[in-house]
């Protein structure tokens, strides 16, 4: 049965049951608390929201102070605006200040669509990569969502995290399994190539190993929700292990997913890469399954990708 329940649907459930437990937690809004699918929260627990209109660099100095007295604040802001007006707020009121902000962009990646590339968040993860000691997450469904904000409850530290505006499909069949901050999730073993997903991308990378499986290449799948700290020990092994990696990401190809796992291998065990994602150009209008289309971002073109470095890897020995 397809899924209907966006993720940042399950977020507000999550932090609702962690509300009723902890009054500490606060959930602040940019007018946006519709788009973040937040007002439910609201209306259960008006004094433990903040709205503060548009105005996200504010709303990140707001959270700061909220963090220093006590509070637990997730921020919950379109993800193309949270990560670029205010990333000095970012940097300096959260990781330099070192408060206990969770900043949650929502609408991210090409989720926002037609609106095109004013609403397009695919730097994100390059611009807060780059920011000392924020954890960055992309939760790949629903269940790990859930998860995932279970977590946040309990981790201490600035975070930025990434979540999409439709329902996507799920990859896991409930929320029993474990999830750790920092610690990629083996989807499916294989030892031929592996595809290492982030958020959305996983759902894609799961259905291309099925097509190579069919085509009798063994594909290592890696959930990768953490981009940051990223679970380096699980990159080494997969390229000591399955010599060619594939990388998939809603993201531009720069200073992403891709970006990282090439700095991992690079420095340990260089392997063939291929990292898919967005080129170096503004990126298209249209629906995201439209957007992922053009660029390859298909179980078609990971078909295709990964059978070619299975080839080259066959040739060269």
């Amino acid at each position: 049965m397809a899924n209907n329940i966006p993720n940042r649907q399950a977020m507000c459930e999550a932090l609702i049951e962690l509300a009723q437990e902890d009054r500490d937690i606060m959930v602040l809004a940019s007018d946006s608390r519709g788009s973040a699918a937040m007002a439910p929260f609201v209306k259960q627990f008006p004094e433990q929201f903040v709205e503060t209109g548009i105005a996200e660099q504010n709303i990140v100095g707001i959270a700061a102070g909220l963090a220093h007295s006590g509070k637990k604040p997730f921020v919950t802001s379109p993800a193309c605006f949270l990560s670029m007006r205010s990333i000095e707020q970012v940097k300096v009121d959260v990781a330099y200040s070192a408060t206990n902000v969770k900043l949650v962009g929502i609408s991210g990646g090409v989720s926002y669509g037609a609106l095109g590339m004013s609403h397009h968040s695919l730097q994100d993860i390059a611009v807060t990569r780059a920011i000392p000691g924020l954890t960055i997450i992309l939760p790949a469904d629903r269940h790990e969502t859930r998860k995932m904000t279970q977590a946040l409850a309990k981790h201490e530290g600035g975070t930025y995290v990434r979540i999409g505006r439709n329902p996507v499909e799920d990859v896991y069949e409930s929320d029993d399994y474990d999830f750790q901050i920092g610690k990629a999730v083996v989807m499916k073993q294989g030892s031929d190539v592996t595809l290492i997903g982030t958020g959305e991308t996983v759902r894609i990378a799961l259905d291309a190993a099925k097509l190579l499986e069919e085509a009798g290449i063994g594909a290592r799948v890696l959930n990768m929700h953490t981009i940051k700290p990223l679970d380096e020990e699980a990159i080494i092994a997969a390229a000591r292990e399955t010599k060619a990696i594939v990388t998939l990401e809603e993201h531009s190809i720069f200073g992403g997913l891709g970006a990282a796992v090439a700095e991992v291998i690079s420095t340990n065990h260089p392997v063939p890469l291929r990292i898919l994602g967005i080129p170096d150009e503004p990126a298209i209008a249209g629906k995201t399954a439209e957007i992922f289309a053009h660029y390859g971002l298909t179980a078609a073109n990971v078909l295709q990708l990964a059978t070619e470095l299975v080839k080259a890897k066959a040739e060269q020995k």
